[in-house]
């Protein structure tokens, strides 16, 4: 049997977690800390890439960050309906 977490399924039960915390202020804070933590994994990979892979993914590093600079002001609300949406991306990616 694997036992192995695979990624997604890390990430699913966080967002899970979003949708069912019932405490709006909860709620935000998780939020926040998946701001947090994505936002250092943008810098640790940043960190590691040289010279023409750093231009190469330049600008999805930028689109990230700005995709999580527009979280940051969401709404307990907007945050389990962007955490719906997340999780419904990852059963899609399942599927396929």
């Amino acid at each position: 049997m694997n036992t192995s977490i695979k990624t997604d399924d890390v990430i699913f039960n966080f967002f899970k977690e979003i949708c069912d915390e019932k405490d709006d202020v909860k709620c935000l804070e998780l939020g926040k800390n998946w701001i947090n933590a994505m936002e250092t994994n943008l810098s640790n990979m940043e960190k590691n890439l040289n010279g023409a892979d750093k231009l190469k993914y330049k600008d999805d590093i930028q689109s990230n960050r700005d995709h999580l600079n527009s979280l940051k002001n969401k709404n307990s609300s907007e945050w389990r309906e962007y955490a719906t949406q997340c999780m419904i991306e990852i059963m899609n990616q399942k599927t396929q």
